[in-house]
């Protein structure tokens, strides 16, 4: 990947980071509804999360050549990221289980 700022590869977590991520949650928890089930909210944040990042990738090539080239080592990058990502939330969730479920489970009872 080239060394610009517009990289993921290069954006320290920064005091926002988790802000700016339960915005993200919130806004795809806003979608799921009788017409709209959590797996289809889900499968368009991670459509999103993968346009977004192609996108800010691309920003950080001259050409479309250069990018492709690129492919594997940017693939490689968002897919272990995205690995890290999940196995922290999922042992974190294993861990508090009753706790965020619990309430959750209720919540949607309740819709």
């Amino acid at each position: 990947m080239p060394e610009t700022k517009n990289t993921a590869k290069n954006t320290a977590i920064d005091g926002n980071f988790y802000k700016r991520a339960d915005a993200h949650i919130q806004l795809a928890n806003g979608h799921i509804d009788d017409t709209c089930p959590p797996a289809d909210a889900t499968n368009s944040l991670m459509f999103a999360s993968s346009r977004f990042n192609t996108w800010i990738t691309a920003m950080g090539f001259k050409n479309a050549e250069e990018m492709k080239v690129e492919k594997e080592e940017i693939l490689d990058f968002f897919t272990t990221q995205y690995r890290h990502m999940l196995e922290e939330n999922f042992d974190n969730y294993v861990e508090n289980f009753e706790q965020f479920i619990t309430g959750a489970k209720a919540s949607q009872e309740k819709k």
